[in-house]
């Protein structure tokens, strides 16, 4: 931040007498003035993050939109890792001549997704490895199909030529498998299962070999290991799953605010659930709480917390989905939502669930996700920056080394001189704190006069910005001075008012869009120079 730059080149400016050439009995002082900081603070560089936006009246507005939770199709199924073995053994032994099939059959293997009823998915990503074994002494050749398994209309199909071997060292052949936008048909032979893959095996004899003599004890074998699946689409029933959890928003900087008071005008925190899968779904916003540096909490109360939120499922498919929603709107009236926000915590704590199908499988198992289907959870409000502040106080604490590394150089006064434009409605009283390495406090020094506020001030033609100017010094104790090699720390504390220039009764202000305070920094001090 610039405000530590700020303080910590004033206290290296002072440093700098540390250079001289060392005499006896000789001795003068030297009055020296620095200028350390020409500098402008503003607002401008946030005005398009997610917090502080241009409004339309010439102000700066508070956005706290934020979205709690994005669900898509990879969070709510979920494909592990499947392996499909699939063998066969001879019924009884004969000879085969070439180019004969000896074997054509189709299996079934259960993909194992707990809760889940799927029907028909489509890969976005992901791998099969196959390995197919031969125990004949000559090649044969294995076509391994994946009945349901198509893309473009074509099935899965590869076929593979595996060198002989025998029944103990069977010889064999491997291949990766990219499956990425295949459509799996999951229902089995019959159509009439879910989370079912088909596999088919055909065993057939060299062409161009010899006649083989099969026996009982040949194992011929396929094994498939489907890895890694990501979809784009899936259509079944998917549960009952229930995704709850308790999201963290946190504004760190928050928490350097101690004490004071601050006055919000009035607002309206919405929180919206959207639907975006053809699902039934149910929404429960069961916390929200705000907690400050002095840990202390504010929970909001509100009749529609824990409340269910039933919402139905989306409707149209692909890029022409239309989510359902559905909202809570929390104000004065219904909730102590200007408590929570005024409590000024630096973090917010949201307390949500989300459940898939709350009556069942209501649809008979015809639920679709698609890849553009999302399930959200927002925060939404925005209001001009407007408050009243009331010894609103922050506090800031940085590391400082002040060791004079000469004895023959010493500082004997000095003081900081501030002049500051000030462009914003606020006015700031500043006191520095100067401490030991453990935290204990050594001196306190309050500046001669406060940073007024804009209000006492007035309009510049040329950005139609109300302004003051104000100039206050910290002068430096002489005990200060003595302790310097004791302070390693130094605590910056600043209270805001924002007082009405007709009575000085603190009152709401809104934040001109533009506001700045410029500020010009120099140093005075004496310096003791022994020879």
């Amino acid at each position: 931040m610039r405000n530590t730059y700020f303080y910590i080149a004033f206290f290296c400016s002072l440093l700098l007498v540390s250079t001289a050439c060392r005499k006896e009995n000789t001795s003068w002082k030297n009055d020296w003035v620095a200028p350390i900081i020409n500098d402008t603070l503003s607002l401008e560089n946030f005005y398009n993050d997610s917090t502080l936006v241009a409004g339309a009246n010439g102000t700066i507005d508070l956005d706290f939109s934020r979205t709690i939770l994005d669900l898509g199709i990879s969070d709510i199924v979920k494909i592990p890792d499947t392996s499909i073995v699939q063998i066969f053994y001879p019924a009884f032994g004969f000879t085969v001549p070439p180019g004969v099939d000896i074997f054509n059959n189709i299996e079934e293997h259960a993909l194992m997704i707990p809760g889940i009823q799927l029907k028909k998915i489509r890969v976005y990503s992901g791998k099969i490895n196959i390995k197919v074994f031969n125990p004949l002494n000559t090649t044969a050749i294995y076509k391994v199909n994946l009945p349901g398994v198509t893309k473009n209309g074509i099935v899965f199909e590869q076929t593979y030529s595996v060198p002989g071997g025998s029944q103990a060292n069977p010889g064999t052949s491997t291949a990766i498998l990219d499956v990425s936008g295949y459509e799996m048909d999951l229902r089995g032979i019959n159509a009439t299962h879910f989370n079912v893959i088909q596999s088919q095996l055909t065993v057939k004899t060299d062409p161009s070999g010899p006649s083989i003599a099969l026996s009982t004890s040949n194992e011929f074998k396929v094994e498939a290991s489907i890895q890694n699946l990501t979809l784009d689409y899936a259509l079944g029933y998917f549960g009952n799953q229930i995704i709850s959890d308790t999201s963290l928003l946190s504004v760190p900087y928050l928490n350097n605010i101690v004490s004071g008071l601050i006055d919000l005008p009035a607002l309206n925190l919405q929180v919206e659930i959207e639907n975006g899968m053809k699902v039934p779904i149910k929404g429960i916003i069961s916390l929200i709480e705000n907690t400050n540096a002095n840990n202390q909490t504010v929970a909001l109360n509100a009749s529609s917390l824990g409340q269910p939120i039933l919402l139905s499922p989306a409707i149209g498919s692909w890029n022409t989905l239309q989510a359902s929603q559905n909202s809570l709107s929390f104000n004065s009236s219904n909730s102590n939502i200007e408590q929570l926000l005024e409590n000024l915590g630096s973090t917010l704590n949201f307390g949500y669930s989300i459940q898939l199908n709350p009556l069942g499988n209501v649809n008979g198992g015809w639920d679709e996700i698609f890849s553009t289907s999302r399930i959200k959870v927002s925060l939404k409000a925005q209001m001009p920056l407007q408050l009243m502040a009331d010894g609103l106080t922050l506090i800031d604490t940085f590391n400082v080394n002040l060791k004079q590394s000469s004895p023959s150089v010493t500082v004997s006064s000095g003081k900081l001189i501030l002049e500051a434009v000030n462009a914003f409605p606020m006015q700031g009283e500043v006191k520095l704190s100067f401490l030991t390495e453990q935290g204990f406090t050594l001196h306190e020094v309050f500046g001669t006069a406060a940073i007024l506020s804009a209000d006492y001030g007035i309009v510049d033609p040329v950005d139609n910005l109300r302004k003051k100017t104000s100039v206050l010094e910290f002068v430096f104790p002489e005990a200060l001075i003595a302790d310097l090699e004791l302070i390693k720390k130094l605590k910056v504390e600043v209270k805001l008012d924002t007082p009405n220039p007709i009575n000085t009764i603190n009152h709401s202000v809104a934040i001109p869009f533009g506001a700045f305070i410029g500020v010009k920094l120099k140093t005075a001090f004496q310096t003791k120079i022994v020879y």
